[in-house]
């Protein structure tokens, strides 16, 4: 039996099905809701018909599955180079992304959105290339600062969503608002009072329960439903291609950030599970694969990757590092990301459960970020960086009439979201402003 255990604390090792599957199902709920929120806030922003978001679902979880696949099992010469981290990682749609994909989708649609996730898959590729001398462009103080500045960035999401969503009847109803703060107490309750699996879906059961509650309002539409199918794969190239320069630019500045971030997440599965640091040939693998994988994603109409930070804490916590246990997975999620069935019940939860069990999840990104800032010393030349780039990122989206004078393609790339103020700001500011002497 010791023998059996060991199997799953080697990353190589053959498990059996009934200790890996346990294992593996933590991850699918830890990760399931994380993949098909942004798809859902991304077609309700392209206003797409109910069989056009049914299958951008579809792809999310199809594409997320893919993705984790490539990690978990890399392509190529294993001690030489390889596309893939060989890491125990899980790869679902980012939520960093959110805030410039609600912007394109708005104004040039969903193929823009995929469009652009093509050059930023090349631009991962070339960051993946060159990893090492570009980390030292995205010390913690940068990174923690763009990952601050994101989280910010989608609270009105959040709270819109918990209000009912823009535009839709109701919006800011009271029955909005109690479903809302249902689904958000059952979120904190669970993360903060149980363990365990408890701890692990707190988002999903907040969902079941918020689901539930809106059900005795009135709030549940299933006249789709039934016009969706048992299965189907995600077709290629469904919405179409269109290269946007602006949507481009913004896009892949993101997937330049998120490479580097990536370092993080695998950081954090090797220090924590397995005792060391990750190889270079590690980190270069799975940032290519990174690449790769969304550059094939968006042909499928699956919306941008990234590592999970949720799942990382699984790993890290259990010890349990078996790709068999993540394969399996990825198995669930790529099966139900081919049953148009539950794909189309996903899009029938109100937005008012999705704001109350979200608004937690971009706290944490906010959160998380401050924390990376807070590594390093706070010292004046630090404050000053963290708070310009914030500042500026963060009042020119506010001020939404601030680049009125400027061309439209001005305002898609800097205008729209934060992300990319924040980042050329902290980058350019860390270069020039001279570095404080330490006293002794």
């Amino acid at each position: 039996m010791k023998q059996a255990n060991e199997q799953l604390f080697d990353y190589y090792g053959k498990p059996g099905l009934g200790q890996a599957f346990p294992l593996a199902f933590q991850h699918v709920v830890a990760a399931i809701v994380g993949c098909v929120t942004p798809a859902i806030i991304v077609s309700n922003a392209a206003k797409l018909s109910p069989g056009d978001s049914v299958f951008l679902i579809q792809a999310a979880l199809v594409v997320a599955a893919l993705s984790t696949f490539l990690q978990l099992f890399p392509i190529g010469n294993k001690n030489g180079f390889h596309i893939g981290a060989a890491l125990p990682v899980i790869m679902g749609i980012s939520f960093a992304y959110v805030p410039s994909m609600q912007a394109i989708a708005e104004t040039s649609g969903v193929p823009a959105i995929l469009g652009a996730q093509i050059v930023g898959g090349v631009v991962a590729l070339l960051v993946g290339l060159s990893i090492k001398k570009l980390r030292k462009l995205f010390p913690p103080l940068i990174a923690g600062t763009v990952v601050f500045t994101v989280g910010l960035s989608l609270y009105p999401t959040a709270i819109n969503y918990m209000a009912g969503g823009v535009g839709k009847p109701g919006y800011g109803s009271w029955q909005n608002w109690l479903v809302a703060l249902i689904t958000l107490t059952v979120v904190v309750c669970l993360n903060h009072f149980t363990t365990g699996l408890l701890k692990l879906s707190s988002i999903l059961a907040g969902v079941i329960v918020g689901y539930i509650v809106a059900l005795f309002f009135g709030m549940v539409d299933f006249s789709n439903l039934a016009s969706a199918g048992y299965f189907q794969f995600p077709a290629p190239l469904h919405f179409g291609l269109a290269f946007e320069p602006s949507a481009c630019v913004a896009i892949g500045l993101l997937f330049a950030i998120n490479s580097i971030q990536a370092i993080g997440d695998f950081s954090a599965t090797t220090t924590g599970a397995m005792g060391r640091m990750p190889e270079d040939k590690e980190l270069q693998g799975g940032i290519v694969g990174y690449g790769v994988s969304n550059f094939v994603g968006a042909l499928l109409g699956g919306l941008p990757t990234a590592t999970f930070s949720q799942n990382v804490g699984i790993v890290t916590t259990t010890k349990v590092i078996n790709r068999v246990v993540l394969a399996i997975a990825a198995g669930i999620l790529l099966v139900a990301g081919l049953v148009p069935k539950f794909s189309g019940l996903l899009t029938t939860i109100p937005q008012c459960v999705l704001g109350g069990a979200t608004v937690s999840v971009f706290a944490s990104i906010a959160m998380t970020g401050i924390k990376l800032v807070m590594t390093e010393d706070m010292n004046y030349r630090n404050t000053s960086i963290v708070g310009l780039a914030v500042a500026l990122g963060m009042g020119v989206t506010q001020a939404s009439a601030s680049l009125g004078a400027f061309p439209t393609w001005a305002t898609m790339i800097f205008g729209k979201s934060p992300v990319v103020i924040t980042t050329i700001v902290a980058v350019f500011l860390n270069i020039v402003l001279p570095k404080e002497k330490k006293q002794k």
